[in-house]
């Protein structure tokens, strides 16, 4: 059951990012700015909030609270930035083909591609909070009563869990796109809980998971001549 509430709300988060990014437009007129980052990881953090803040009333059901939050930011999207120009189909499937080509130069020297070094700085900051608090989160997410009785703050560590989400998201959108982040989300860790109920080994075959994924659907895009990271998902 926390496994499918975790998933759930990590794909209304993808979803609901796209605001952010759109306000942080609107108001720097770059798509390169860093506030993109800040302004959709906002975005996430007022999905996780506004789902809470239903489920709380006791009115709705968990499910149905958050079914009802990530479509309403969604829409806030086509019913007022409709003119915005972001690409639906990048937004959606990004385009892996191209990410080697967007190099990172710094000082006229070339150090490779964007998206490896943006990725590669998240994953490693979320390498290095997940060791530093596996027992806080594991503890805050199952059982939070207790967390908060021994003092944890299973309120900020949820919030911070979810905040690290949706900077993962985002920074990933223009290379992998939306879709490919869902799939990734959910997928890995779905597949890893059918192997093991032991969540460390849960959370190495998840990582194992997506890289095996990832090899596949890249090799059947390849193939096939089709979107790379529409075949990595289904590969997920």
């Amino acid at each position: 059951l926390v496994l499918r509430r975790m998933s759930m709300m990590s794909d209304a988060i993808t979803h609901t990012l796209l605001l952010g990014i759109v306000l942080a437009f609107l108001a720097t007129h770059s798509l390169t700015s860093p506030l993109l980052i800040l302004g959709a990881a906002s975005v996430g953090l007022l999905t996780v909030w506004l789902a809470e803040a239903l489920q709380r009333s006791r009115r709705v059901s968990e499910d149905s609270a958050i079914g009802l939050t990530f479509p309403l930011l969604f829409i806030l999207i086509t019913h007022y930035a409709d003119s915005v120009h972001l690409d639906a189909d990048a937004v959606l499937l990004g385009e892996l083909a191209f990410a080697p080509f967007d190099r990172m130069i710094v000082g006229g020297a070339d150090l490779g591609p964007k998206a490896v070094w943006s990725m590669g700085c998240v994953a490693f900051l979320n390498l290095a909070a997940l060791l530093l608090f596996f027992k806080e989160l594991k503890l805050a997410t199952f059982d939070p009563i207790l967390a908060a009785l021994l003092g944890f703050a299973p309120a900020w560590l949820h919030y911070g869990l979810m905040a690290s989400v949706s900077v993962t998201a985002v920074a990933a959108f223009q290379a992998v796109g939306s879709i490919l982040v869902v799939a990734f989300m959910v997928g890995p860790p779905a597949g890893a809980y059918l192997l093991t109920d032991d969540l460390r080994k849960m959370i190495v075959l998840s990582a194992v998971i997506g890289v095996l994924n990832a090899l596949a659907g890249y090799w059947a895009a390849a193939w096939l001549d089709v979107s790379i990271a529409g075949g990595i998902a289904v590969a997920t």
